[in-house]
């Protein structure tokens, strides 16, 4: 016997002994028929055992045919298109009229023993080396069987025999052919493992040399693999977790899936479909949660940071289904709905048809796509899962009643700040309002405050509430997100209940690293000023303004739009076996525009063979043509905007421009490359070049090319949430009353102004009177007018610190264990306060379109397809609000000219004023060139630069005593003599027609 078949022999005992001591029997190949593909043994075993009225029916009626008719029969149920396997084990076979089980599994609750006896009869058999063909001797190493039916292919290598997984992946690919009955796909084994004593890979559906293996590892250190495991195998939490008995039935019975998914190829629409078997952190998370859930009841957080590419979808959808029927240990339901906070579309048709499978019956599932009428009948009627958008929470209030007292878990999909918002708030207020009315009597009672009951059920709504426990999931935890729904960790800090991270996610191929190929620029250019007069401007707006001028000229979006143009047509459109696409990120709708109409022009006039589209809200005029109007519709010939998605799915388009829409939430796989021309930061940089992750067949890469950002601000931004997300500093409650103090000691509002503000507003809306209003109105109005009479920076600072108090509060306020009447007190004031003071008509804004001129302009590449390398240093953090102040500089103005130079130098133009002086001397030359002026008057531009480029070489060539830096760098950089020509055949051929 050699030594590979020895080591793998032990490898196969190693995991056999373990399952047979733990509930599992000895398989018998021989007993296994390869033409049914199943033990019918074990089937008829199984059934006499579990269903001996039926069976005993059955035999009255066919004798000894009895054996052969019900194997039959479910053979045909297995082999069906319409049935399956799945099918099957979940809700039976029908054979003469009556309807057998093939596998029971565990009830939510222990309350019926004869459901428990028929769960404990399942016959869960591993079978070594089984031969499973009839036209061949190929044997399978492990094979897992419930009841006669094989569910779970191993095949199993040895490192120290020179093998590994990835010579099991091949041995699938190569040697096990899917035609086979056992390996067909729905008919019936669900999962083949390719595995050694280091690594676990699977798949669901065998396809030849086109199998996809993914990873089914826990993870180690923040990244791929495994960690160590003792002596023991590194993998043997694959038959001592997952293959376990108990286990492995609940997979079968709550996890595996059929999931179909609609998609569009050349305007024609078609379904796919998969069997979805739970990745190891996924399998890990939910059963944690449920573990937790069921021992700590409702009234607990949990923050799950799974980074995109981790199948959160499927996670949502199994999580919530367990959640509905989980009862804790005395058999009480743990939750009586579950509400799923999303505003995704595609989740809910996709949690309906996932829970249907699982429990196979309607009505389980409500989704909320109408109005805060709708959710409030779900949330009256007790529908055990619901799925509407944290908006509609606000509005309901005012359209249900006092709900009975019920529990709640509510799934976040997505959370990020604006779930510890306002928004927040009001779902807390809805779902515990009967706890909360409860708990405000008793703390009027407690502390002797009546008449108050509004204004503490208004301040304990915003904490803790027993009835509901949050489920918040997300890749990129903000400071506010880890603060609200964290676990206090060993450092007294929150953390995440349940981390995949986006290393790991990457190391295990599920996304693609979008910072792998970078290619960043930077605008060089040099304005002046063009009027005589040198006007004082604040430097702030007068910075954003000369920005928002240079963002927006024609010579900026040209050169861009060209770079852009080009690299997609040269670099990109090939990718992906020609389906290849691309997003261009504005930093303003009009930005977007311009683009839009940029992108055309050019595409257009090189007759390449591109279609853009372009995203963005509203309606935009150009203040250089005030009577047009755009919008997305109008731009896009008329395509809704609910099309677009699907529209640029299509071969049609390939480049959609963008203007805040789309850089979070848009899952499009052929996205292969972003153009940045934003400043982004943080989450938002995460989020918005996440879009280029998804993978998708035949796709090996991404590019960004960022005309913004910095290498190292990108870097900044991804940090924090490439392992797990910590927070800096914890935010103190003494911060706030601080900040009290502070706007205090400003005396613009005054305590007994809140005192009779609160009075009022506090006060039920049943109980006011006409005259309320204007008390509320006159306590603002007050302080409005001391305010109004304060210098402006006194008032900047003021609105500074309002503005900070605002925000930890509402923040805070969530996070402390117990209300605080003042401090609600002045927040309810304060938002008001802080809307009246807000400026109702523009401020000072400044366009200098007239008053400033663009003198150079040269986009140059600084690092071209570069990685954007993160730190592996088990996480990173995030900042929260807990420094406070103003920033305020007082008198803060200087002139224009001075502003100018400002941005000049950030900008690091390299050109000189006789860099200038030489392109102005090549330009009146050319200009007065009898030759070009004749080509001029009787051509196009277009055809006027064939012309200028030759004779353009004979001058420069002649002016090397002048500018020898230049002439040399015109004729060794064809980028260079690209820009240069292209700048002249525009200068030359406008001097001489305007001429």
């Amino acid at each position: 016997m050699s030594s590979r078949q020895y080591t793998e022999k032990a490898f196969e005992t190693a995991i056999e002994d373990y399952l047979l001591a733990h509930g599992y029997q000895k398989g018998d190949p021989e007993t296994f028929d390869r033409s049914l593909a199943l033990d019918p043994g074990e089937v008829i075993a199984f059934i006499k055992e579990t269903q001996p009225k039926d069976w005993n029916y059955l035999e009255s009626q066919l004798g000894t045919m009895a054996e052969s008719r019900i194997i039959d029969d479910l053979s045909k149920a297995l082999n069906s298109d319409y049935d399956g396997c799945l099918k099957v084990i979940r809700q039976g076979f029908k054979s003469y009229g009556r309807t057998f089980r093939i596998a029971y599994f565990a009830p939510a609750s222990s309350l019926n023993p004869d459901t428990i006896r028929l769960y404990e009869a399942n016959r869960l058999t591993i079978t070594r080396q089984l031969h499973y063909s009839e036209k061949n001797e190929n044997s399978l190493d492990v094979t897992i069987l419930i009841n006669g039916i094989p569910v779970i292919t191993i095949e199993l290598k040895n490192p120290m025999t020179g093998q590994s997984y990835a010579d099991a992946i091949y041995q699938y690919q190569k040697d096990r052919d899917p035609k086979e009955l056992i390996f067909q796909f729905k008919k019936r084994t669900f999962v083949h493992f390719a595995a050694d004593p280091e690594e676990v890979w699977m798949t669901t559906r065998l396809d030849g040399p086109h199998t996809r293996f993914i990873p089914f590892n826990k993870g180690n250190n923040g990244g791929k693999g495994n960690p160590p495991n003792g002596t023991n195998y590194k993998t043997a939490y694959l038959w001592e977790e997952i293959l376990a008995r108990d286990s492995l039935l609940d997979i079968l019975a709550r996890f595996i899936h059929l999931q179909k998914e609609e998609k569009t190829r050349e305007g024609r629409k078609y379904v796919t479909e998969r069997i979805i078997f739970p990745r190891y952190h996924q399998l890990q998370a939910v059963r944690n949660i449920i573990s937790d859930a069921r021992e700590r009841g409702p009234g607990q957080n949990y923050l799950i940071q799974h980074s995109a590419g981790s199948g959160k979808s499927n996670t949502i959808g199994w999580l919530a289904h367990r959640l509905v029927s989980l009862h804790n240990d005395e058999d009480i339901k743990v939750f009586d709905s579950v509400v799923v906070v999303t505003d995704r579309v595609v989740l809910d048709r996709q949690l309906q048809d996932t829970i249907y499978q699982f429990e196979h019956k309607t009505g389980v599932v409500q989704k909320i796509d109408k109005d805060s009428t709708q959710l409030a009948s779900a949330l009256e009627k007790g529908t055990p899962i619901i799925i509407t958008t944290l908006q509609k929470f606000p509005v309901v209030t005012q359209k249900i009643g006092d709900l009975p007292k019920r529990t709640y878990a509510v799934i976040i999909d997505e959370a990020h700040s604006s779930q510890s918002g306002e928004s927040a708030i009001e779902l807390k207020g809805v779902l515990a309002k009967p706890y909360v009315r409860e708990k405000a009597l008793q703390y009027m009672e407690e502390h002797n405050v009546p008449d108050s009951e509004d204004l503490i059920i208004a301040a304990l709504e915003r904490g803790y509430q027993p009835n509901i426990s949050f489920f918040a999931f997300t890749a990129t935890p903000k400071y506010k997100t880890l603060c609200a729904f964290g676990r206090t960790g060993p450092d007294g800090k929150p953390e995440p209940f349940h981390l995949y991270s986006m290393r790991q996610a990457i190391e295990e191929q599920f996304i693609l690293d979008v910072l792998a190929h970078y290619t960043t620029y930077k605008t060089y250019y040099k304005l002046v000023k063009s009027i005589e007069e040198d006007p004082e401007v604040d430097r702030k707006k007068a910075a954003k303004a000369l920005a928002r001028f240079m963002a927006l000229h024609p010579v900026n979006i040209s050169q861009k739009t060209e770079v852009m143009v080009e690299h997609y047509q040269r670099h990109v459109m090939h990718k992906i076996g020609g389906r290849a696409k691309a997003m261009v990120v504005a930093d303003s709708r009009l930005a977007a525009v311009r683009y839009k109409q940029a992108f055309d022009h050019y595409i257009a006039e090189h007759q390449y063979p591109i279609k853009t589209l372009v995203a963005f809200s509203g309606e935009v005029t150009d203040k250089d043509l005030p009577e047009v109007s755009y919008t997305e519709v109008q731009m896009n010939g008329g395509i809704r905007e609910k099309e677009v998605p699907e529209r640029f799915a299509s071969d049609e388009y390939h480049i959609l421009i963008v203007a805040e829409k789309y850089q979070t939430g848009f899952d499009q796989p052929l996205l292969h490359t972003m153009y940045l021309d934003k400043r982004v930061a943080g989450v938002q940089a995460v989020q918005t070049l996440s879009r280029l992750n998804r993978v998708a067949t035949g796709k090996e890469d991404t590019f960004v090319l960022d005309f913004i950002n910095t290498s190292d601000e990108i870097k900044e931004a991804f940090q924090p949430f490439y392992e797990v997300t910590m927070i800096q500093d914890k935010a103190d409650e003494g911060q706030l009353n601080d900040l009290r103090s502070r706007l205090l000691d400003y005396q613009i509002f005054y305590l007994q102004e809140i005192e009779e503000y609160s009075r009022i507003f506090f006060k039920n809306t049943q109980k006011q009177s006409s005259s309320d209003h204007a008390i509320l109105n006159s306590m603002i109005s007050q302080g409005k007018a001391r305010y109004d009479e304060r210098p402006e920076n006194e008032r900047e600072e003021f609105k500074k610190i309002l503005g900070s108090y605002l925000r930890l509060y509402s923040f805070m306020s969530q996070v402390l264990p117990y209300p605080d009447l003042d401090l609600e007190k002045i927040y309810a004031f304060g938002r008001a306060f802080a809307n009246a003071i807000r400026s109702k008509t523009p401020g000072e804004k400044y366009r200098f379109d007239d008053d400033v001129a663009l003198k150079y302009y040269r986009l140059q590449k600084l690092h071209e397809n570069f990685q954007i390398e993160l730190d592996k240093s088990g996480g990173g953090a995030v900042k929260g609000p807990t420094d406070v102040g103003t920033g305020v500089k007082k008198g803060d103005r200087s002139p224009l000219s001075k502003i100018i130079e400002i941005l000049n130098e950030r900008f690091g133009t390299e050109f000189t004023e006789a860099d200038q002086l030489f392109f102005d001397s090549i330009q009146k030359d050319a200009a007065s060139n009898e030759k070009l002026k004749q080509a001029a008057q009787a051509n196009d531009k277009s055809k006027f630069g064939f012309a200028l480029r030759d004779e353009l070489k004979r001058i420069i060539s002649g002016r090397m005593e002048s500018n020898e830096k230049i002439v040399n760098k015109f004729f060794e950089s064809e980028e260079f003599k690209e820009q240069v020509t292209k700048y002249m055949i525009d200068k030359v051929y406008e001097e001489i027609i305007g001429g």
